[in-house]
């Protein structure tokens, strides 16, 4: 049973917006800003919706977290994302400076610790691989679903 609060509850309402990213035929990402034990921002990616490069689910998760609270940083924040972020949201997460990353599946092509984890603020703590397999999994559907 997964108890609410730990890595696993938020990173399934991660994966709930990565399949709202889906169900719009985006790349099936989805993020939960976490202040407190509670969830304070949702998204999901928009690239194609919005026509912007930049509107990945993290930066959407950024900017309605630091909307919620009223500032630009995110300190005493989690950011649960189904995907390992890429070099432009670890930069804008480090700017955040968010207290913790938490991701599910690594991006061996553009995850940003291809170029090296010290992109990221160096108080951020990150912890990989929560429920890797199932996110993992919604992106290899998606894009077999592409494939065809």
């Amino acid at each position: 049973m997964m108890e609410k609060g730990s890595d696993e509850y938020y990173m399934r309402m991660a994966l709930a917006e990565s399949a709202r990213a889906a169900e719009r035929d985006e790349v099936p990402v989805g993020a939960v800003v976490v202040a407190g034990g509670t969830i304070i921002a949702r998204a999901h990616n928009l690239t194609e919706t919005l026509n912007d490069p930049t509107a990945h689910a993290e930066m959407q998760a950024i900017t309605a977290a630091a909307s919620f609270l009223g500032g630009k940083y995110l300190t005493n924040c989690t950011l649960y994302v189904t995907v390992e972020p890429c070099v432009m949201c670890a930069g804008a997460l480090a700017w955040s400076q968010v207290t913790a990353l938490v991701y599910g599946s690594p991006d061996p092509k553009k995850g940003y610790t291809t170029t090296g984890a010290a992109i990221l603020h160096p108080k951020t703590v990150v912890r990989s691989g929560v429920l890797a397999r199932e996110c993992s999994e919604m992106m290899k559907k998606f894009f077999r679903k592409k494939r065809k």
